[in-house]
């Protein structure tokens, strides 16, 4: 097969198709699309970068970090993709790394939404709250949409949005949950995101779900799983920081706390998907 020029319109197509499947969140149908493309012009920057968003999205943080940083050698002067790579090397823990490519992307452009966000995310990090909040507004004045500033979320609001996510779950899910003791921390630490593989974004990570031994490990003569789970020899840790990125959708937010427990308890008995279906957990 011929190599297609950049100017090819069928490799604009094609882009647009992958850049689409983005929009409506389908990053693995997004990867296909500029495969099609990086086969026959493996430099092109387009596909590169809708590539490196794309992987991104399913969480491959070392492979959006090669695609990104390759666009920012053949295309030095395109600020998202140095902010991509400044929040790919966030999401691996590498906040040297990402604090400086960041203010790489705003020497670029200033008016780089992404790289103002990462760069708040380090600074909280960093015990700076008042440079975060700063470059959190920056974020939000130059892309409401995509980076709304997040909301301060006391320890009574916390315990009222996760008693609501209660209520949502399955009365077999919280009878199991009863008498589970819930702690509220400010962020993941490097070493909980670091005890995955691969690595856990800090970002992300809104419960430290059922730290502790395995239940499967544990022998607890034929107790129900709620005697298991209110043995003392699990918790359930919140992550303040990253709930409150989330606080401006309260909606969005519960849902997302109800899934997150549901499926994190499924995963932890060893239940599969089906499973939560056949309870009716889906």
């Amino acid at each position: 097969m011929s190599r297609l020029p950049f100017e090819d319109p069928r490799t604009e197509q094609v882009l647009d198709q992958a850049e689409d499947a983005l929009d409506r969140g389908d990053p693995d149908a997004a990867i296909q699309l500029c495969g099609q493309v990086l086969r026959e012009i493996p430099d092109h920057p387009g596909a590169l970068f809708l590539s490196a968003e794309a992987f991104h999205d399913i969480g491959d943080y070392v492979e959006a970090e090669n695609r990104y940083r390759r666009c920012t050698q053949i295309t030095r002067d395109h600020p998202l993709s140095w902010s991509g790579l400044a929040l790919s090397l966030f999401d691996q823990l590498r906040f040297d790394e990402a604090s400086k490519t960041a203010n790489r992307a705003l020497r670029v452009s200033d008016a780089n939404a992404e790289a103002y966000y990462v760069r708040a995310m380090l600074r909280e990090r960093r015990g700076d709250p008042t440079g975060a909040a700063r470059d959190y507004r920056r974020a939000w004045r130059l892309d409401p949409e995509r980076h709304p500033p997040p909301h301060t979320l006391t320890d009574a609001m916390v315990e009222s949005i996760v008693t609501e996510a209660l209520l949502a779950l399955p009365d077999e899910i919280r009878e199991w949950l009863r008498g589970v003791p819930i702690l509220l921390d400010e962020w993941p630490s490097d070493d909980y995101c670091k005890a995955f593989d691969p690595p856990r974004s800090p970002a992300e990570v809104l419960f430290g779900l059922f730290e502790g031994p395995s239940l499967m490990e544990a022998d607890f003569s034929g107790a129900s799983v709620g005697e298991q789970l209110s043995a003392g020899l699990v918790t359930i840790t919140l992550y303040r920081k990253n709930l409150e990125r989330l606080a401006h959708d309260r909606e969005r937010l519960l849902d997302e706390v109800r899934v997150t427990l549901l499926h994190e308890i499924g995963h932890y008995l060893g239940l599969s998907e089906q499973d939560l279906a056949d309870r009716g957990m889906d």
